[in-house]
């Protein structure tokens, strides 16, 4: 079976894909359509299902896997599939981890990292509350994502993204004295840690009721007030200062912080949040596009055009 980044313009191919997104669309002439997105363990393609009957589109589901007949198409410098056909195919002969995108780095490798920085915090309140978040949080930390499509959106997105962070946190911290680096490496660690109630799941990643109607800095913030409760340093400055790391980490009122940073190591963490979402978004951007080619419009990036240099 030919993995998503094999597929070449001409192909045609007929082979089982995981649903990532379905939406339905009506042409100007009144004909259904559907747009798609499908997945592999070596990532996701768009694609048109063009003049779709119910029948067809009564097998197509957000996390289902069906046999799809199509062809590969260049679109605007991007592969998209044109399907002809959809089948079912029962659950018993299908092997998940084939159709789940994953870390790059090992999940053995990610609880190690986590161990080392854990022994990096030496303010012992920062510590147990720290642990104390990832403790609610449980496996979770270890298998979700770090959002839906844009950035570490894959099985594991979450610990990665966040260990990169504090790994940069110990770079900017030696080079940079002034910042605490206990509250840098907490902040890195928990920011994001409400995405594990804001989203489904790292094979189909949808928002949850919570995530949609409160957020993940909400939910990470109301689990600190618990936390920090249930071991008595509610109140503290500790406690206060994690509060702010996180409520303040996307930096603008626009993006969702109800707070602005600050705090010096709440405005480095923030702009090394969004470093390693760039950096994420255009990693991925560029995996599909040979050297001397664009990528597609990114809108996370407002929607710039990146150049892959020949050399």
């Amino acid at each position: 079976m030919k993995k998503i980044k094999e597929f070449a313009e001409k192909d045609r191919l007929q082979q089982p894909l995981l649903v990532k997104e379905c939406k339905n669309g009506t042409t100007s002439k009144g004909a259904p359509y559907l747009n798609l997105v499908l997945q592999d363990s070596s990532g996701t393609i768009d694609g048109k299902f063009w003049d779709v009957k119910p029948a067809d589109a009564e097998k197509i589901a957000v996390g289902r896997i069906s046999v799809f007949s199509f062809e590969v198409l260049l679109y605007n410098q991007n592969l998209q599939l044109r399907i002809n056909r959809v089948e079912e195919i029962p659950e018993s002969e299908v092997d998940l981890s084939q159709f789940v995108i994953a870390s790059e780095v090992s999940e053995k490798e990610r609880r190690e990292k986590l161990e080392h920085f854990l022994n990096m915090i030496h303010n012992p309140v920062l510590r147990a509350l720290t642990e104390g978040l990832l403790k609610k949080t449980g496996e979770k930390y270890f298998t979700y994502p770090a959002a839906s499509r844009i950035h570490h959106s894959f099985l594991g997105g979450l610990s990665e993204h966040s260990l990169s962070m504090a790994e940069m946190c110990e770079t900017v911290c030696a080079h940079y004295p002034q910042l605490n680096p206990d509250l840098m490496i907490a902040g890195a660690l928990i920011h994001d840690i409400g995405k594990t109630a804001e989203m489904s799941g790292a094979v189909t990643t949808e928002y949850t009721l919570e995530g949609k109607l409160e957020g993940h800095i909400s939910l990470a913030n109301g689990w600190l007030t618990e936390v920090a409760s249930e071991m008595g340093y509610e109140g503290t400055e500790e406690a206060i200062l994690l509060h702010h790391m996180i409520l303040s980490h996307h930096g603008h009122y626009e993006y969702g912080s109800p707070v602005l940073p600050m705090l010096m190591e709440a405005e480095a963490l923030c702009m090394l949040d969004n470093l390693d979402a760039r950096m994420n978004t255009l990693k991925a951007a560029m995996e599909g596009v040979k050297p001397g080619g664009w990528t597609s419009r990114l809108f996370a990036l407002d929607n710039r055009q990146f150049y892959k240099p020949k050399g």
